[in-house]
């Protein structure tokens, strides 16, 4: 169910803890499922359980408490707007313009996906960058700064090559 690559990165992630608690590495081990699958379906947790030798329910406890893991498909882009108060303060109406801009140019709202499957788009908590008000996050890993109108359009130009 995860490469054999996957599988040694869960194994690297492992190897920080102590032998008996391997469970330690569940993050990780649900963010290498992710990022092979784009979503954690029940037989993937029930996966990572079994393999890290814990019971399913408190895998998928750890997957419904944050919001970086996905319990349902999602498009091949998710993209996650910081809708805390620094980054609706930011310039340009910060996070509310980005999130109305975002919405109108996608024709989606908040935990919807484009009928193509190409973008999800998601509220999410502080980034921890509140001075490059309103950030984004692409897929989990790539921070996109000071997102006025015009960053918008391009990255969604370029998320769409």
């Amino acid at each position: 169910m995860i490469s054999a690559e996957g599988l040694k990165e869960i194994d690297r992630a492992i190897a920080k803890y102590p032998a008996d608690q391997k469970q330690s590495a569940v993050m990780s081990a649900l963010a290498t499922a992710q990022e092979e699958h784009g979503w954690l379906s029940p037989e993937l947790m029930q996966f990572v359980a079994d393999y890290l030798g814990m019971p399913a329910v408190a895998v998928q406890e750890v997957a419904t408490f944050y919001t970086m893991y996905e319990t349902k498909p999602v498009g091949k882009y998710k993209i996650t707007l910081c809708t805390n108060l620094p980054c609706q303060l930011g310039p340009d109406g910060g996070s509310d313009s980005a999130a109305d801009y975002l919405k109108q140019k996608l024709g989606i709202d908040f935990g919807e996906t484009t009928a193509d499957g190409k973008f999800t788009l998601k509220e999410g908590e502080c980034m921890g960058s509140c001075g490059d008000a309103p950030v984004m996050l692409v897929n989990n890993h790539r921070m996109c700064s000071f997102m006025s109108r015009a960053k918008i359009d391009q990255l969604l130009e370029e998320l769409s090559k």
